[in-house]
């Protein structure tokens, strides 16, 4: 015990070192805080305890009930519970009693989610919106944030992970003193479950999602990786996937006017990248797409702008605040002066209809893209570096000395290209034994309708090869791998089926969804990994027989056979394999085995259906 406690003081002492350390690094140090006269007791905790602190989780709900008792143009809510029975809160900022979705529309305001803490360590979002809620609604010295936008700020989203508190929960970050941890109670990151929606955190974002319908989303984090000069990293999707109605309004419009402002309060900013080689910055750094299972790239999936934030890591919390507090206010700034560029980007988005790629090569929908080989010149900002032989790992090391800074001329590799593309089609037809997969739907706030009576349609579905399993699970589940291979079939659906319709506005989140080559489909996911297992098998002597009178009947099976036998070593030395082979030939084998149970209705074919169903 007493060990124990002496490696925990040791460990301690050592942090309070390397802290020391980080606060000698290159950072802005000089950056200023906007916040102006603000009276003692509305400091946040951060501010009081010279940001070497984040407050808890019955603290932060305190200062924002504080905020609402204050000011008439803040309510304090909730919406939802978390698994360890805490409350998530909402905070709502607007004028003129614009507290619903409905009045929100009605005075033509745009509506915008902040969600912080997603990752309850990377909590320098959180301290940054209660300062900027506090310098909008008490000081008012921002009051004009609120003439055309309602405000909707999740302080702390992953509040089990939030509590979770403690000095070790986040190794690779300098400071606060203590945070929360990574994962939900559940052990899922929330930043990875935006398709599936497992956590019931999710189902509670995507109700509130559904409910207002934001025009804009900011996910606040901090950085993991290597070190830079560079405070603020950010991500807004603009790769082939992204609306092209919304792209250009960010390239064009929203874009230049924030990173000018950045730049104009001291910080270097870049789009969000990752070393080519971790360990040798000279080769050059890569960006690209983020899927749907990330907040950013689902929202891109609902036509609607998304802003990561990720301050750098090794900054001091002071810094990575100040980050995060100037980048939402510059980014409320644009939208309250020119709020109309993104209602009608948003509008134009939103009347893309399937109907109109459908059968245009040259307009399907993008389900994944990849980094291309193409770069262009970057005087990258770094921190001076050496690389070295690890005396404990026994491989090459780098180490960053981040008290001098480096300009680098390397190369960027930021071009983006399509891997997976689809023709959408009509709708989807799904056997009604698959709930769980309607339940998801439903969640995503997906309408879908029943057949009234069993009907055979022409459909085309899938069948999969190659098919194998993650070994160890991810984010809970045993995802799945395969090859798709597409069918066109007639198929019966009995009475009760579901029909999917894509003449609905997030029908790209159904596309993604139900097609198994998008990298969230729920196939991936493991939602229909039944459809895989065998479960009628063969004795070998019985299928000696079956064998044998198969290649009596058939020469050209029995040619198959040879040919496969002289060609494929392991097949030859495998008795089951060769057993099997006739097996998964004859009319005894399982039809329904690895087959898709879903069917693309591509046709206008007519269908008994029931009125479509509200979702939640």
């Amino acid at each position: 015990m007493r060990a124990a406690t002496d490696m925990r003081v040791g460990l301690m002492m050592a942090l309070i070192s390397v802290s020391a350390a980080l606060a000698q690094r290159v950072d802005q140090s000089d950056l200023k805080l906007a916040s102006k006269d603000v009276p003692p007791r509305w400091l946040t905790w951060a501010e009081k305890t010279d940001f070497q602190q984040t407050p808890r989780y019955a603290h932060t709900i305190s200062y924002c009930r504080d905020l609402a008792d204050a000011s008439d143009w803040v309510r304090f809510g909730t919406f939802g519970v978390s698994p360890e029975d805490r409350e998530l809160p909402l905070v709502i900022a607007a004028k003129d009693g614009d507290f619903s979705p409905d009045a929100a529309r009605n005075h033509d305001k745009l509506v915008v989610l902040i969600q912080n803490c997603i990752h309850a360590g990377e909590c320098a979002g959180k301290d940054a919106s209660l300062m900027l809620l506090r310098d909008i609604a008490v000081t008012r010295q921002f009051e004009h944030l609120l003439n055309h936008v309602v405000l909707l700020v999740i302080p702390i989203y992953n509040v089990d992970g939030h509590e979770r508190f403690g000095p070790y929960l986040r190794i690779n970050q300098n400071g606060p003193e203590q945070m929360g941890w990574r994962t939900t109670s559940r052990n899922l990151n929330l930043n990875r479950d935006f398709m599936k929606v497992d956590a019931v955190e999710t189902r509670a974002w995507l109700a509130l999602w559904n409910k207002w319908q934001p025009d804009f989303h900011i996910d606040t984090h901090t950085t993991d990786g290597g070190d830079w000069q560079y405070d603020v990293l950010y991500a807004i999707d603009t790769h082939d996937a992204a609306e092209p109605h919304i792209v250009r309004w960010i390239e064009e419009s929203y874009r230049p006017f924030v990173l000018s402002k950045m730049e104009d309060d001291g910080h270097l900013c870049l789009p969000y990248f990752w070393f080519v080689d971790g360990k040798d910055p000279i080769k050059g750094i890569r960006s690209g797409g983020f899927g749907p299972r990330f907040a950013n790239g689902y929202v891109a999936l609902r036509n609607r702008p998304s802003l990561l934030v990720e301050t750098h890591m090794l900054k001091r919390y002071r810094t990575r605040v100040i980050g995060q507090y100037d980048i939402i206010r510059h980014t409320l700034e644009y939208l309250n002066e020119h709020p109309d560029t993104l209602r009608e980007a948003i509008q134009s988005a939103d009347s893309t209809k399937p109907g109109s790629l459908r059968g245009n090569a040259e307009s399907k929908l993008t389900l994944t893209v990849k980094s291309t080989d193409t770069s262009e010149p970057i005087d990258f900002k770094g921190v001076a570096w050496r690389r070295e032989l690890s005396p404990i790992s026994g491989d090459v090391r780098i180490v960053y000395d981040g008290r001098q800074r480096v300009d680098l001329n390397t190369v960027w590799f930021n071009k983006t290209e399509p891997a997976k593309q689809v023709d959408p089609p009509r709708g989807y037809l799904i056997p009604p034994q698959w709930t769980e997969v309607i339940d998801v739907l439903e969640a995503h706030g997906l309408k879908v309708a029943r057949l009234d009576e069993g009907a055979k349609v022409p459909v085309q579905s899938y069948r999969f090869h190659d098919v194998g399993f993650r070994e160890r699970p991810y984010e809970g589940r045993h995802t799945v791998n395969y090859r798709a291979e597409q069918v066109q079939e007639e198929r019966w659906f009995p009475a009760g089926s579901y029909f999917v319709s894509l003449d609905q506005r997030t029908w790209k989140v159904a596309v993604h969804l139900l097609e198994p080559d998008a990298p969230d489909s729920l196939v991936a996911w493991g939602f229909f990994n039944a459809v895989f297992e065998q479960k009628e098998y063969a004795e070998g002597y019985v299928l000696e027989q079956l064998a044998s009178r198969m290649m009596a009947e058939s020469d050209g099976l029995r040619q198959e056979f040879e040919q496969k036998v002289r060609s494929d070593k392991a097949f030859a030395a495998d008795p089951h394999a060769r057993l099997y082979w006739f097996y998964e030939r004859s009319p005894y084998w399982d039809e329904a085995m690895n087959v898709y149970p879903v069917g693309r209705v591509a046709t206008d074919v007519q269908l008994p259906l029931e009125q479509a169903r509200e979702s939640r």
